[in-house]
C-alpha cells in the first residue's frame, strides 16, 4: 500500500466547489429574506 502523507493531496477542486456552494447558499438566503420582506409589505 502507498504511504499516506498528511497534507499532500491537491484539494484545489474541492476548495473551488466549496466556494461555489457557499456563494449559492449566501445568494439563496438573501433572495429568500428579500422575498419574505416583500411578502410582508405587500400582504400586510
Amino acid at each position: 500500500m502507498a504511504k499516506h502523507e498528511h497534507g499532500s493531496m491537491d484539494i484545489s477542486a474541492h476548495e473551488k466547489t466549496f466556494s461555489g456552494f457557499n456563494k449559492a447558499i449566501t445568494w439563496s438566503s438573501i433572495f429568500i429574506i428579500v422575498f419574505l420582506i416583500f411578502l410582508a409589505i405587500v400582504g400586510g
